[in-house]
């Protein structure tokens, strides 16, 4: 098979690798550029393959919000440092990620196809380890808002669906509080069993050590799992902006927190 310019080009885009290199490896592989790909790998010519194994503890939450706002997709796209995560090229892409997770409506990193999420061209032209992260898809089934929040760091995200009669200026403040407050759950009810009994357990060996009787001891336990609600979950957590709320109140009767998702590089 004939081996053009182009093929080798994409080629090296695509793995970083010498123009000889790539031309010979997609001789070896009758133009086959996948396994031209391997053939690289396998050589440890590719620069991609060879930056694979280095931490991605810097990167980029991306959030997208559809023309209707009816729906919305949040992005987690990793790389080794913050100078790599301001490019304009890595910046596209992790766009690209999420406005293709929003026309799939998934938040599967592998139900969007290869192509997409294939960052050895652009490890090898800057010369970094990347990886894909984590993806969000939230669409509303009926009444509600949409809010998100990216911190100016780009290193925090959130998205969060409202329900009933909610306001874009609610959804915004929802989203703050959790880019704010990182709860774990809406409500108590969706705290884990063995998470919940865990905590018991703690509270209660340290009541033990205090001295307090048990029916004391059981007292405190159940003084203290309030305030770890109170902490955890987004409906029992004192509002960021006015401490004489809690997030149950600013909702009042008429809206409600469908889900929400908070992406935080490197946690």
């Amino acid at each position: 098979m004939s081996i053009t310019a182009a093929m080798v080009k994409d080629l090296r885009d695509r793995t970083g690798a010498g123009m000889m290199d790539c031309k010979k490896a997609l001789s070896e592989c009758d133009g086959d550029e996948e396994k031209a790909i391997a053939w690289l790998r396998e050589k440890g010519l590719s620069k991609a393959a060879k930056k694979a194994g280095r931490a991605t503890s810097e990167g980029l939450i991306t959030v997208v919000i559809a023309d209707d706002g009816k729906s919305a997709a949040m992005s987690e796209l990793k790389c080794e440092t913050d100078f790599v995560a301001k490019n304009e090229e890595f910046i596209a892409f992790a766009e690209g990620l999420a406005k293709l997770a929003m026309e799939k409506k998934t938040d599967d990193i592998e139900a969007l196809p290869a192509e997409a999420t294939d960052l050895s061209g652009l490890i090898g032209k800057i010369g970094e380890n990347m990886q894909t992260g984590r993806l969000a898809y939230v669409a509303l089934s009926g009444d509600g808002v949409i809010g998100s929040y990216v911190h100016s760091t780009k290193k925090l995200g959130v998205l969060v669906e409202l329900t009933g009669a909610a306001t874009p200026e609610l959804a915004k403040d929802v989203a703050m509080q959790i880019a704010a407050a990182n709860p774990i759950c809406v409500s108590p009810d969706q705290i884990p069993a063995e998470t919940l009994a865990q905590e018991k357990e703690i509270y209660l060996n340290q009541a033990k050590e205090e001295g307090k009787p048990a029916q004391i001891a059981e007292k405190i336990v159940e003084g203290r799992i309030r305030k770890y609600y109170q902490e955890v979950c987004l409906r029992e957590q004192v509002f960021i902006k006015d401490d004489k709320k809690t997030i149950k109140d600013l909702l009042g009767k008429n809206a409600d927190i469908a889900r929400f998702y908070r992406f935080a590089i490197g946690a």
